[in-house]
């Protein structure tokens, strides 16, 4: 019956600190695993947006910003909301007309 291995465990102790001399025959990351690093690259953040919004300074009555605040988390977006629905309408009664 062949012997149990036992686990190996890692502590610190058994990990010596790098000397110049590893760092000097250290390689970067890209050379060694570039497509692991390349997976890296890809993973962060959230997905380009196809048709990123504008980042602008906009000056509101204070009853308007009030009016959308109240409706909760969202209201930015809900001013965009609104905006595009002013434009799309203007846009159908320019082509009836």
């Amino acid at each position: 019956m062949p012997a149990r291995r036992k686990p190996t465990t890692v502590s610190d102790d058994d990990i010596p600190e790098m000397s110049a001399e590893d760092f000097a025959r250290a390689k970067p990351a890209r050379k060694v695993a570039p497509q692991v690093v390349a997976a890296m690259k890809h993973a962060r953040g959230r997905p380009k947006l196809e048709k990123p919004k504008q980042h602008v300074t906009l000056r509101l009555d204070a009853a308007v910003v009030e009016a959308f605040k109240a409706q909760g988390p969202g209201w930015q977006s809900r001013i965009n909301d609104a905006l595009a629905r002013v434009i799309a309408h203007k846009r159908t009664r320019r082509k009836a007309a």
